[in-house]
C-alpha cells in the first residue's frame, strides 16, 4: 500500500502577493524598504500602467505605502513596504516553504 500524501494546504498562499508582479515589488522592498516608482519599474521590466495596477492592489492590502511629492520640480512617487507587508511577505514566505517541503 502506497503511502498517503500529505494534502497541500494551498489555501494558505496570500493571493494579494502571489501575483508575479507584486511577488516581485515585495521581494525588492523586503530589501530595499523604500523605491522610487521609476526604480520598480526598471528593475521589473514592466510598463507603467501594469505596475500602477499592482502597486494599487498592494497598497488596498495595506502592504505597501506610496508616497507622492516632489524632488525639486520634479514629481517622484516612492512606494515603501509597510510593517503589515513585511509580516505578510514573511507568512507567505514561510507557507510557500511548508509546500516545497524540506529540500536535499
Amino acid at each position: 500500500m502506497p503511502a498517503a500524501r500529505p494534502s497541500l494546504d494551498i489555501g494558505r498562499i496570500d493571493e494579494v502577493i502571489h501575483g508575479r508582479l507584486r511577488l516581485g515589488v515585495m521581494a525588492y522592498l523586503a530589501n530595499a524598504e523604500v523605491a522610487d516608482f521609476n526604480e520598480l519599474k526598471d528593475v521589473l521590466e514592466v510598463t507603467q500602467g501594469n505596475l500602477s495596477v499592482q502597486l494599487r492592489k498592494l497598497e488596498d492590502a495595506a502592504y505597501v505605502q506610496i508616497e507622492k511629492g516632489y524632488l525639486g520640480r520634479r514629481p517622484r512617487t516612492q512606494v515603501r513596504i509597510t510593517p503589515a507587508g513585511r509580516a505578510a511577505f514573511a507568512a507567505y514566505l514561510e507557507e510557500l516553504g511548508k509546500l516545497i517541503g524540506p529540500q536535499g
